[in-house]
C-alpha cells in the first residue's frame, strides 16, 4: 500500500462574511469624510470634520432638545378628512398616506408635544421631513392651530421647528389655505403677547417659508440649512442669472437680516431657554 493512502486530506473550511452595520460608517455629504456612526451620533449628526449639520430624525432631535423626552405630553391633533379631494397620480394619496405611516409610524409631518426646555416649559411642534417630505396638508396645519391654541389656552411660549418641502400637491387649494390658517392662529399668540420662537431646519421651503416659518419673534437656524420660497434651481432658470455664492443657505439669510442667529445643535437648546427666560420675564 503506497504511503500517501495514509495522509489525512486537509478539510477545506469556509468562512462566513460577517454582517456589518449599514451604519457603521457614513459619508459627509458636504466635505466627503468617513464618519464613524456612534461618533457621529454622540455629535447630534454633526461632521466632526467640517461642522456640517446633516439631517436628523425627529425623535432624535426632540432627544437632544428637551429635558426629558420620558416625559413629553403628546397633544392629540383633530384629524381632517382624509383625501379631500380624492387625488390620485402615479399612486392613490391614500395609499401615500398609508405608506408614509408605515415607514414612520407617526399619523402625519409633525408632533406637538408640552415639555421643558433647560426647565423652560413650554409648548413645541415638530415637522417631520421623512413623512412625504414633511410636506404642509390640512393635517399639519390642523396641528399648527393645535399647537397655537394650547399655548394660548395654558399661557406658555410656542417653538416651531421647521423641517418641510412646501406645501402637499395632493391638497391642492386646501393645502394654501393652510399658510393663512396658521399665520392666524399664530396672530393671536402675539396679540396675548406670548413668544413664538421659530427653529428653521434643512430644508425650509415652499408656503411653509411664505407662512407660519418667517413670523417668529426670534427666528433661529441650523447652519448651512437651505431656506427659500422656491429652490434656487428653479430661480436660476427662472430669472437666467448667476445666484449668489451660498444664495437661500441660514448664512445668507442672517446676513440679510432675515434671520436673527444661525445656531449650531449642541448650543440650541441653553439659548432657547435664554431667551424663553427672558421673553417671559415679566409675565405674572
Amino acid at each position: 500500500m503506497s504511503w500517501l493512502k495514509d495522509l489525512v486530506r486537509p478539510k477545506i473550511t469556509t468562512r462566513t462574511k460577517r454582517d456589518i452595520p449599514a451604519d457603521l460608517w457614513q459619508k459627509c455629504t458636504s466635505c466627503g469624510e468617513m464618519l464613524y456612526g456612534k461618533d457621529l451620533a454622540a455629535n447630534l449628526q454633526v461632521c466632526t470634520a467640517c461642522g456640517h449639520h446633516m439631517r436628523i430624525s425627529q425623535f432624535d432631535r426632540m432627544c437632544y432638545l428637551f429635558d426629558n423626552t420620558d416625559k413629553l405630553e403628546y397633544i392629540k391633533v383633530p384629524a381632517p378628512k382624509a383625501d379631500p379631494l380624492q387625488f390620485k397620480d402615479r399612486k392613490a394619496y391614500v395609499a401615500r398616506i398609508k405608506e408614509a405611516r408605515a415607514q414612520t409610524g407617526e399619523d402625519d409631518a409633525f408632533n406637538v408635544v408640552k415639555g421643558t426646555i433647560q426647565k423652560q416649559p413650554l409648548i413645541a411642534c415638530l415637522m417631520n421631513f421623512d413623512f412625504m417630505a414633511g410636506s404642509m396638508g390640512s393635517y399639519v396645519g390642523e396641528a399648527i392651530v393645535t399647537a397655537a391654541q394650547t399655548a394660548l389656552e395654558q399661557k406658555l411660549p410656542l417653538l416651531l421647528v421647521t423641517q418641510s418641502g412646501g406645501a402637499r400637491m395632493q391638497e391642492g387649494i386646501l393645502s394654501l389655505m393652510q399658510m393663512a390658517r396658521t399665520t392666524a392662529a399664530i396672530n393671536a399668540l402675539k396679540e396675548a403677547k406670548l413668544p413664538y420662537l421659530v427653529l428653521l431646519t434643512d430644508p425650509t421651503t415652499g408656503g411653509v417659508t411664505a407662512s407660519f416659518a418667517m413670523t417668529g419673534d426670534v427666528t433661529l437656524a441650523e447652519p448651512g440649512a437651505l431656506i427659500g420660497f422656491a429652490g434656487p434651481r428653479v430661480i436660476k432658470q427662472t430669472i437666467g442669472e448667476t445666484l449668489p455664492e451660498g444664495f437661500q443657505t441660514a448664512e445668507y439669510l442672517r446676513d440679510k437680516g432675515m434671520i436673527d442667529q444661525v445656531i449650531s445643535r449642541k448650543d440650541q437648546p441653553a439659548t432657547i431657554a435664554a431667551l424663553l427666560k427672558l421673553l417671559t420675564a415679566n409675565r405674572g
